[in-house]
């Protein structure tokens, strides 16, 4: 076995990895996004929730929305499989998935900003909601996009 992935594969057995990797992939991230959707599905039928703002009700309004799209966008690549199955062209569906997994990651980043805004204006001040905010985006910015095109850049440096 080679220390490369793929580097002894067909193109077949490649398709076929990628695929398995994409589809554990999102068996992980699916469930915290489905899980913070079914929280803010709950939100507007808790008690206090006549007492928000203009302004909190506004970014519950977009954490909510993109909480949606990024169910949604991390689903299709298995409802994409499920639908293609058979039909040949598991590269195409790699590339389609990835895709998708891209930008559903994308939307699930800025659901998480709003829900952070949403509480910690509620909780603290709008002041500590904007410092968590910028905080948070630095991390998630670092973390899952940081650091992965910071490998691409050494990657193509090293060829």
């Amino acid at each position: 076995m080679s220390e490369t992935p793929g580097e002894e594969e067909t193109p077949k057995e490649r398709a076929d990895r990628e695929l398995i990797e994409l589809l554990n992939e999102l068996r992980v991230v699916l469930p915290g996004v489905t899980v913070l959707f079914a929280f803010l599905l709950a939100v507007p039928f808790a008690k206090g929730w006549t007492r928000v703002t203009a302004f909190q009700r506004d970014v519950f309004v977009v954490a909510f929305l993109s909480t949606a799209v990024s169910v949604a966008l991390l689903t299709a690549p298995s409802s994409y499989h499920r639908l293609r199955f058979r039909h040949g062209n598991k590269e195409r569906m790699v590339k389609i998935g990835n895709m998708l997994s891209i930008a559903g990651i994308a939307a699930s980043a800025v659901s998480l900003l709003a829900v952070v805004v949403l509480v910690m204006d509620f909780v603290v001040s709008r002041g500590a909601a904007v410092a968590a905010a910028v905080g948070l985006f630095a991390v998630v910015a670092l973390l899952w996009y940081g650091l992965p095109l910071l490998a691409a850049l050494r990657d193509r440096s090293a060829r």
